[in-house]
């Protein structure tokens, strides 16, 4: 008797994981294809300056344009999903990033692309938070996790893919393919949605904060592009809006980003870390192609096969940074991500174009290895530090600083890296490469002086057991704050 229970329950659990795999390969394959697309265009940054005869200021928009329309709508991305329904906000978001894709393979000017990449992160920006939200609704309550590292697994394998994909479109096709190959994907994905997702229930919502819907995007534009364009004008009228946009956050009883919760200090100094630490990583990310293209000659499908080893030694890090900081606590594990990152860029930043393909690879891969010691110890603390009903806006808030610290630092590594370039070149005494290299020398120090911040930072955030004691305390503090 017991043996046929037994038997009953385990075909159940069967039937129940494979009575979710027609979702879950929709849900997958949307996220894929964002995936894929945040790493790729680093790639063709060197190829779009060609071929649109433009500077790094402008083309990098093509990148930071994506990344702020994703920052904009993660914050409202639950509170639409609540309101209208999970399905149709993915299907929706899925469409939007479809249509996005092919008009970006058509675009004919630079301006056009921009455009159509901001219409492509406003879709994108969606679909990864829907992913999660989805996938742990849909799963048995006894194999959530199980469920989650099958959806997880393919989205970690696409930013390694992204850059070989791109490289080989830009070298052996064209870089309008990149965004063709979204585009029979997306529609599939979209066919198969409507048929196999199933209709979710919606939650009550409060009103939204419409308010700093509108300010939002003008405060991060602005800033980004008047440090971009060196626009004085556009970074006071960002900064104007930035004030105006903290101060009703902090005013409005449900607000877009729960700003109060910077009220404490244990998370304030966390999130910080967590900004300098995007900041490290994003801007190298950034930067390692530019410099393999432009100062080491290599092909740009040459340099996705380079950078291929970062994303799966990146992945591998996470595993072992959460397995760290789940023992030892978050000040080692961040501050011996920050000094692995410090030294290695500082090694990477006097390659020339002499330096082997051997040991630029191991640069590459001692880089990589702390990212899992930086980012989500840190990600992970800030949950860990929040009272339980404010951890889904602190994940808000959270994704969507980050987003905008990945914008500000694209735009703001771009431009010195573009300033610097030309100091170098001058009036053409050093060939190209050479002032490529002294150039990319000289924009990775603000990356060195980051990190090195952000471990005199670390310093402050005390002991595995100290932090343990202040959880507590933080969260009542926080729970006044609200």
């Amino acid at each position: 008797m017991l043996k046929n229970t037994a038997g009953e329950n385990k075909r159940e659990d069967v039937f129940s994981i494979r009575s979710i795999v027609g979702p879950l390969l929709v849900i997958i394959i949307g996220a894929f294809m964002v995936m894929l697309d945040s790493t790729a265009m680093n790639v063709m940054v060197p190829r779009l300056i060609l071929q649109f005869d433009s500077s790094y200021n402008d083309v990098q928009w093509v990148i930071t344009g994506y990344l702020l329309a994703e920052a904009a709508v993660i914050p409202i991305t639950g509170w639409m999903c609540d309101r209208f329904g999970m399905k149709p906000i993915f299907l929706t978001a899925l469409g939007v990033f479809t249509v996005a894709s092919l008009l970006c393979a058509l675009a004919q000017d630079l301006g056009q692309l921009v455009s159509f990449r901001v219409l492509q992160g406003l879709g994108g920006g969606m679909i990864i938070p829907i992913m999660f939200s989805y996938t742990y609704r849909l799963s048995p309550p006894n194999q959530a996790g199980k469920v989650m590292g099958i959806v997880v697994l393919p989205t970690m394998l696409a930013p390694a893919l992204g850059p070989v994909l791109s490289g080989l479109m830009v070298d052996y096709i064209s870089w309008h393919w990149l965004f063709v190959i979204n585009v029979p994907i997306g529609v599939i994905a979209l066919l198969a949605g409507i048929l196999k997702l199933p209709v979710m229930d919606k939650q009550n919502t409060a009103d939204l904060d419409f308010i700093g819907m509108f300010l939002a995007p003008i405060a991060f534009a602005g800033i980004c592009y008047g440090i971009s364009a060196n626009a004085i004008g556009a970074v006071i009228l960002g900064g104007m809006a930035l004030v105006l946009f903290v101060f009703s956050q902090l005013y409005r009883k449900n607000p877009l980003l729960e700003l109060r919760v910077f009220g404490s200090g244990s998370f304030t100094r966390g999130i910080l870390m967590l900004w300098i630490a995007v900041f490290t990583q994003y801007g190298t990310l950034f930067l390692i192609p530019q410099v393999l293209q432009n100062a080491q000659n290599y092909s740009a499908f040459e340099s996705g096969l380079i950078m291929l080893p970062y994303a799966i030694v990146a992945a591998l890090s996470n595993q072992l940074g959460g397995r760290l900081f789940d023992k030892f606590g978050v000040r080692p594990v961040a501050i011996a991500g920050m000094g692995i990152l410090t030294i290695a860029v500082y090694l990477f930043s006097r390659v020339s174009p002499d330096t082997g393909m051997l040991v630029t690879i191991l640069l590459i891969l001692l880089i990589s290895s702390s990212v899992g010691l930086c980012v989500m110890p840190l990600y992970t603390h800030l949950l860990k530090v929040a009272p339980d009903h404010l951890v889904t806006r602190v994940s808000s808030l959270s994704s969507a600083t980050q987003q905008v610290v990945v914008s500000f630092t694209i735009a703001g590594l771009a431009s010195l890296l573009a300033s610097r370039f030309k100091e170098h070149r001058g009036p053409g005494m050093i060939t190209q490469v050479e002032a490529w290299s002294q150039a990319f020398s000289d924009t990775f120090i603000v990356i060195i002086l980051m990190a090195i911040t952000g471990i005199l930072l670390g310093l402050t955030m005390g002991t595995t057991k100290a932090v343990n004691q202040k959880h507590e305390s933080t969260k009542s503090d926080l729970r006044k704050l609200n």
